[in-house]
């Protein structure tokens, strides 16, 4: 197989992460095989400067502008909700569809309105106290336990690489209690799709199997590692793609 029939695969990484979260999957994709381009997202890395208020339309706006005519899309935690709008948005676009540890949104709107109010309060924290603690603080959540210490170690690295004002400004604009859910709108997704998710990371092994029941032609992945999949295992997104 030469490049000429390489395939496109379009990644987007978590919040507060960048395009060098992707780094250790780039590394272990045959270049005979795929194309890689892994994006910075509006408000971080590169693109921390972008046109602000952020919000899932400019996101999706921006993914399309930068990637090439078909491909497939990978997406991790809030990357993996901007793919979603991605894929339902420009449906000829997107061939097949990988989903790392997603969220197509809060449904009740009381536990919405909720997570809206500590996105606000994390985005205060991170104008006002040191961003390290806050990098600190992200880290220790619960959703990362269990977490291997070279891959925190390369998380924290790759969080340090934002702007804490910006990663503010992405959590009011783009956060999870601002997201209008999509679950109904799943149905609408006829490419083919792998939800995958970590076997330590349960909450979104429900959310996975609820989403897998809903895309017509999507599978369910259960693989070694809990949340941060792309620096604990990024071989499992490889072989998730093959």
């Amino acid at each position: 197989m030469t490049n000429m029939t390489a395939e496109n695969v379009v990644m987007l990484h978590g919040f507060s992460g960048t395009h060098r979260a992707w780094d250790g999957v780039v590394a272990r994709m045959s270049p005979e095989r795929y194309r890689p381009l892994a994006l910075d997202l509006p408000g971080h890395g590169e693109l921390a400067a972008a046109e602000r208020p952020f919000s899932f339309e400019r996101s999706v706006a921006s993914v399309l502008d930068r990637s090439p005519g078909r491909f497939a899309l990978v997406g991790y935690s809030m990357g993996g909700r901007v793919a979603l709008h991605v894929a339902l948005e420009a449906p000829e676009r997107v061939e097949r569809l990988l989903l790392v540890g997603a969220n197509p949104g809060i449904e009740d709107a009381h536990e919405r309105a909720l997570r809206r109010e500590s996105d606000s309060r994390l985005a205060e924290e991170l104008e006002a106290a040191p961003f390290e603690d806050f990098v600190e603080r992200w880290r220790n959540q619960p959703l990362f336990a269990g977490e291997p210490a070279e891959a925190g170690r390369l998380a924290r690295e790759d969080q340090l690489r934002n702007q804490p004002d910006a990663l503010a400004a992405v959590l009011r604009g783009m956060g999870t209690g601002e997201m209008s859910p999509l679950w109904s709108r799943l149905g609408e997704l006829e490419m083919d799709a792998t939800v995958l998710v970590g076997e330590r990371d349960t909450k979104f092994q429900a959310l996975g199997r609820r989403m897998v029941g809903l895309i017509p032609n999507a599978k369910l992945r259960v693989v070694a590692g809990g949340h941060g999949l792309p620096l604990e295992n990024p071989q499992a997104i490889v072989d998730a793609l093959s």
